[in-house]
C-alpha cells in the first residue's frame, strides 16, 4: 500500500508523540478542594481558595503550571467556558491555597471548577468538575426574623438540672414555576434538625459546631433542589445545644447561658425564568415545644416520649391549629458566619460484645470507649420506660463506675408508645463518652437490639501505622480513638463527665493515652488500669 508524504508525516509525528502521550495519560488532577472542604456550600468568603492534588503512576512528577476555569454553572464549565474566571495558563508549582482571582461573587452564588496541570510529565486532562457556593456575606442579605419561643414551657423545669423540651417549627408553602434551584440557609440554636416534605436534609449531627455565641453565630447551607414540588412543607426541630442552653442555673459563674432556642432559615428558591423568591422564617411559622423529645442535656442525656409523637408534621397537610404562632424573640449578640468546616456525623458504627444481668438491670459492653450514643431496636407496651445509662469503667461488683463522671446523670430515656415493634431510636442532640451501658425497663434484651454509633468531626483518615510492638500498637490505638472522641466541632476535654469544654490537650497526647510517670502503682475500677514501676515505666490506659 502506497502512503503519500503527508500522510507519512503524520504517522510518524503521531509515532514520535506516543510516548509523551502515554506520560501525560499516567498524570492526572484528583482531589479537588475548595478551603480544603469537598463541594462545599455556603462559604463565608468571596475569595474563596482552591486545592488539588497530582496522581501519577510515575516518579519525579512536578507541575510547571496551572490552568483554572470557573463557571457560573456546569453546562459552561462542560464547555470548558470559564465565564467567571479563566486564569490561563500560570507557570507555578502551587497546588494548594490557590486564591478565587475572578469575577466578583455575590451571596448565594454558585460557581463550578475544573483545573488543568502542565508537568514535568506532559499536560493532564482537566479534571472532575468540583463545585462551591457562597453564603449570605451581609446581615442586610438575610431576610425573615429571628423566632422561637422565649420561655420555658410549662412542663419543663429550669433548674440546676434543667428539663427544657426542643421545639418543633413548621412552614408550609406552594411553587408555582418551574424550580432551577433551590438553596436553604439555616441558623438554628442550640441544635437543629432540618426537614423539607418528610425528609431529613443532609446526614449531619449535633450542628451547628460550638462557638463562642457572644460573637459568632453558625449557620449551614444546604442544596434542596430534589427536595420541593408544588406544595411544600419545612420542619424543623431545635435542640438546647452544647454550650448554648445546657443547664439554666448550672455555675453561671462560669458557664454563661444564651437563652432559648432560636431559629433563622432562608430557603432562596431561584426559577428557570430568571426569577427567585426567599422563604424566611417569620411569625407566620407554627410552633409547638410539646412534642417527644421532652428534654436534651448534654450532660444529662435526652428524655423521649414516643406516646407525644407528631406524626407527619414535616409533611403539608399536618393539621397544626393546635400550635401557636412562632414569636419573634430576641437576636443573638453574635455575627452570622458561614459554616467554613465539615460537620460532624456518624462516622462508623460497633456492634456490642457482650450484655449481661446484673441485679435488676443489665450491663452491655460496647467493647471499645467511644463517643456518640447507642440506637436501639424498641419493644415495650405504652408507658414503659427504658434508660440507658453510660460509662467508661465498672466496679468489682459488675455495676456502672460514674463518680468519675461528678454529677452528670448520662442517661438517655425513651417511653414507649406500644406501637413500635422494633422501630429504631437514637437521640438527637446529646452525646457520651462509654464502653459500658447499664439497660433498665427492657425485656429479655438482645445484643442485636443495641448498635454503638461514633460520632466526630468528618475527618478523612490519611494514614495508620502497626508494628510488632504491642505497646506501640496500643499506644496508637488509644490516640486515636481519643482523637476521634474528642472533635466536636472543636477539640474538648471530656466528652463523658460535667465538663466537655474547649481544650488542645487531648489530641496532642490522645484521650486514655497520656503518659504516667509516677513512683507508685495506681489502680484504677475494674475496665482499666494503670500500672507504673519507681523507674519511671511508661504505663498507658489499655481499651
Amino acid at each position: 500500500m502506497k502512503m503519500n508524504k503527508r500522510a507519512f508525516f503524520s504517522v510518524l509525528i503521531t509515532l514520535l508523540a506516543f510516548p509523551l502521550l502515554l506520560e501525560a495519560a499516567a498524570v492526572s488532577v484528583t482531589t479537588l478542594r475548595t478551603e480544603q472542604m469537598v463541594n462545599p456550600m455556603g462559604l463565608d468568603t468571596a475569595t474563596p481558595r482552591m486545592s488539588w492534588q497530582l496522581e501519577s503512576s510515575q516518579q519525579n512528577v512536578m507541575q510547571t503550571a496551572y490552568h483554572i476555569l470557573v463557571a457560573s454553572s456546569p453546562e459552561l464549565l462542560a464547555q470548558a467556558k470559564g465565564d467567571l474566571w479563566d486564569s490561563g495558563k500560570v507557570s507555578s508549582d502551587d497546588s494548594q491555597w490557590i486564591t478565587y482571582q475572578g469575577k466578583p461573587l455575590k451571596s448565594n452564588q454558585r460557581a463550578y471548577w475544573k483545573v488543568k496541570s502542565y508537568t514535568t510529565r506532559g499536560e493532564t486532562e482537566r479534571s472532575s468538575p468540583a463545585h462551591w457556593s457562597i453564603g449570605l456575606l451581609k446581615e442586610a442579605h438575610w431576610q425573615g426574623r429571628w423566632i422561637g419561643m422565649d420561655k420555658a414551657a410549662p412542663w419543663d423545669s429550669e433548674t440546676t438540672w434543667s428539663r427544657l423540651s426542643s421545639r418543633y417549627l413548621r412552614k408550609e408553602f406552594a411553587l408555582k414555576k418551574q424550580v432551577k434551584q433551590a438553596t436553604v440557609h439555616i441558623a438554628g440554636m442550640g441544635m437543629y434538625e432540618l426537614f423539607i416534605n418528610g425528609r431529613r436534609v443532609g446526614d449531619q449531627v449535633l450542628v451547628p459546631a460550638p462557638t463562642d455565641y457572644r460573637k459568632t453565630i453558625i449557620y449551614n447551607t444546604f442544596d434542596v433542589t430534589p427536595l420541593l414540588s408544588s406544595q411544600n412543607a419545612i420542619g424543623v426541630t431545635l435542640g438546647n445545644g452544647r454550650f448554648y442552653t445546657m443547664r439554666q442555673h448550672y455555675k453561671p459563674y462560669k458557664i454563661p447561658n444564651f437563652g432559648y432556642p432560636k431559629l433563622r432559615l432562608n430557603l432562596i428558591v431561584e426559577y428557570t425564568d430568571g426569577t427567585r423568591e426567599t422563604i424566611s422564617s417569620d411569625t407566620n411559622w407554627k410552633l409547638t415545644a410539646d412534642g417527644p423529645i421532652r428534654s436534651n442535656n448534654e450532660y444529662d442525656g435526652e428524655e423521649y416520649d414516643a406516646r407525644k409523637e407528631l406524626t407527619g408534621w414535616t409533611t403539608p397537610g399536618y393539621d397544626d391549629r393546635n400550635w401557636t404562632n412562632a414569636e419573634r424573640v430576641s437576636i443573638p449578640t453574635g455575627t452570622l458566619r458561614g459554616a467554613m468546616a465539615p460537620n460532624m456525623k456518624v462516622l462508623q458504627t460497633i456492634a456490642p460484645l457482650t450484655i449481661n444481668k446484673v441485679g435488676d438491670k443489665y450491663i452491655m459492653d460496647i467493647g471499645q470507649n467511644m463517643v456518640g450514643w447507642v440506637r436501639m431496636k424498641v419493644r415495650g407496651a405504652a408507658g414503659d420506660t427504658i434508660r440507658l445509662r453510660f460509662a467508661e469503667l465498672l466496679q468489682p461488683s459488675g455495676e456502672l463506675y460514674v463518680r468519675n463522671l461528678r454529677d452528670a446523670r448520662v442517661t438517655d430515656t425513651y417511653i414507649c408508645n406500644g406501637r413500635e415493634n422494633g422501630a429504631e431510636w437514637a437521640p438527637r442532640f446529646v452525646y457520651h463518652g462509654f464502653r459500658y451501658v447499664e439497660v433498665t425497663g427492657c425485656k429479655n434484651p438482645k445484643l442485636s437490639d443495641f448498635t454503638g454509633e461514633v460520632v466526630s468531626d468528618e475527618m478523612e483518615i490519611l494514614g495508620d501505622f502497626s508494628c510488632s510492638n504491642d505497646m506501640l500498637n496500643r499506644i496508637y490505638k488509644n490516640a486515636y480513638w481519643g482523637i476521634l472522641g474528642n472533635y466536636k466541632g472543636l477539640p474538648v476535654d471530656c466528652p463523658q463527665r460535667n465538663e466537655r469544654q474547649p481544650w488542645l490537650d487531648d489530641r496532642a497526647m490522645g484521650h486514655g493515652a497520656r503518659v504516667i510517670y509516677s513512683r507508685t502503682a495506681l489502680s484504677m475500677p475494674s475496665g482499666r488500669a494503670i500500672f507504673t514501676k519507681p523507674s519511671a515505666k511508661m504505663a498507658v490506659f489499655p481499651m
